[in-house]
């Protein structure tokens, strides 16, 4: 999916990466100049002396800097100091012997006998009528008292094997605090007991009832839909991977956290940076995420870790890649099945950083969010109002793409994600000349066209820009057939925007 780039050109204050590009591929060397010092450069006969980190991606054009040569430090290897060779002190251990001990081996008494069992009395099987049992023999209970046992009703039972669970004990477990719930509710307690019998089975009505008991009280999915608007969660509701119970509850509260996540203007505030370095970033970490194969969730809350900490901390040019794959490493933890190892972030980073250096900025970042990494981001808002309103893929993923491509537009941090993606999702319709902001977008998404039509512009004039040859990673993965070639899609203008 990468398309080769156009050379850069050093720009002061900050030095972007070089590339060197033959036809239409790029070359496995890229000209990039290490942060440590230029003695790294490649050419196209060396080869990099340095191990591939395992796990490491599959893409070889991955490493390389974000900023390019932006500090005046010496290789690690200069550094390293000659340890002297120490003898080794031979130590003798003599073997000591212990003295023999004489084991005495008793006889088990009572083995394989049972306590005796009594009647079966209200339900409760005590033991105690059993025959004595002569020592040496086996315990054999009567065919009567088999009877007892096997008429007593399961109360409360629980199998410890959970190999052995059978359908009639599947749910004994979890109706023992479903029932005790019910029953402590004062005025249901008589509806609670009396639940609907089912003779193929009883245990699977019982749970049902619960259910239903439990869903009355706690009122979920009793959301008014307006008419003419599909009703999306009722049509999924018996699907458990769709949540419909309580989808709309989970994203009124995504909606309602996003004022503990506000960012403002913090640029001003960056001596040593600027808007165009930041760009060069959120491009470096696209193409981390796409040469790891990450989740797109792992790179927005990547990015949004990085300006949260920006925003409250204060960092140097030569610090900030540091904060980039920190964010990246501690967003694929979270977000990620099996997220990539600490070596392979130290790959890409061609060797700019430690791993001492990438952990001290792990646990920085962390302290600075305060370990809250729940942080609503404007990806699952798309994919849940694209959802809801049933767009389909291509359409969707031109959505996706405008909203990545405004994650280097250091004018969209200010805004809410939910805003962003109500703005992307909108102005993909206006493009594809399909609709505008339709009742049932303007009721899953909680905004009518007026509250974001500003964002919209903001949105619109970003892609009229005309693109920089650093900043082509997004494009060149949108300009893909697996995403449709979105990123071809002709645009359009402010004024075609609300007609």
């Amino acid at each position: 999916m990468k398309v080769a780039s156009e050379n850069i050109s050093a720009m002061a204050p900050l030095k972007p990466l070089n590339r060197a590009v033959t036809g239409t591929t790029r070359l496995n060397q890229k000209a990039s100049i290490s942060t440590r010092s230029r003695s790294s450069l490649l050419t196209n006969a060396q080869i990099r002396p340095k191990r591939k980190a395992d796990f490491s991606p599959v893409k070889e054009n991955a490493k390389r800097t974000a900023m390019g040569d932006i500090t005046n430090n010496k290789k690690n290897e200069d550094k390293k100091k000659t340890t002297l060779k120490q003898p080794v002190k031979k130590t003798i251990v003599q073997v000591k012997t212990l003295p023999s001990v004489r084991t005495v081996t008793k006889p088990k008494q009572n083995e394989n006998v049972l306590p005796p069992l009594a009647p079966c009395i209200n339900g409760v099987v005590t033991r105690a009528t059993v025959k004595n049992v002569t020592s040496g023999q086996t315990a054999i209970k009567p065919k009567e008292t088999l009877k007892e046992i096997s008429n007593v009703s399961r109360i409360k039972t629980r199998l410890s094997n959970e190999f052995e669970k059978t359908e009639d004990s599947l749910y004994s477990s979890a109706l023992e605090e479903l029932n005790d719930s019910i029953s402590s509710s004062g005025a249901k307690v008589k509806e609670a007991k009396t639940p609907p019998s089912d003779e193929k089975s009883p245990n699977l009505s019982v749970v049902s009832f619960v259910a239903q008991q439990l869903q009355n009280k706690l009122n979920l999915g009793n959301h008014e839909v307006p008419e003419g608007v599909p009703d999306f969660d009722k049509e999924n509701w018996d699907d458990i991977h769709q949540v419909s119970h309580y989808a709309m509850d989970i994203f009124n509260y995504m909606k309602s956290r996003e004022s503990l996540f506000d960012i403002t203007d913090y640029m001003d505030r960056q001596v040593c940076l600027t808007s165009w370095m930041r760009s060069l970033l959120v491009d470096w970490m696209v193409e981390v995420q796409e040469s790891f194969e990450l989740n797109h969730e792992t790179l927005y809350l990547g990015v949004k870790l990085v300006d949260f900490y920006l925003s409250r901390m204060t960092v140097g040019k030569e610090t900030l890649q540091l904060v980039g794959a920190a964010s990246m490493f501690i967003a694929s933890k979270y977000d990620e099945r099996i997220p990539p190892a600490i070596n392979d972030f130290l790959y890409i980073c061609d060797g700019a950083y430690t791993c001492r250096e990438l952990v001290r900025m792990e646990i920085n970042i962390l302290k600075v969010c305060d370990f809250n990494l729940g942080i609503p981001i404007s990806y699952r808002f798309l994919r849940r109002y694209a959802r809801c309103a049933k767009i389909t893929m291509p359409v969707l993923t031109l959505a996706r793409f405008i909203l990545e491509y405004s994650l280097m537009d250091y004018a969209t941090v200010t805004v809410r994600d939910s805003k962003l993606a109500s703005a992307s999702l909108y102005l993909a319709l206006k493009m594809k000349k399909i609709s505008g902001w339709t009742t049932a977008l303007e009721f899953y998404s909680g905004y009518k066209l007026e509250d974001f039509e500003e964002v919209v512009i903001l949105l619109n004039d970003g892609l009229h820009k005309k693109p920089k040859s650093p900043l082509m990673t997004v494009r060149n993965k949108y300009s893909h057939k697996i995403f449709f070639e979105v990123a071809k899609i002709p645009l359009i203008s402010n004024e075609e925007l609300f007609v």
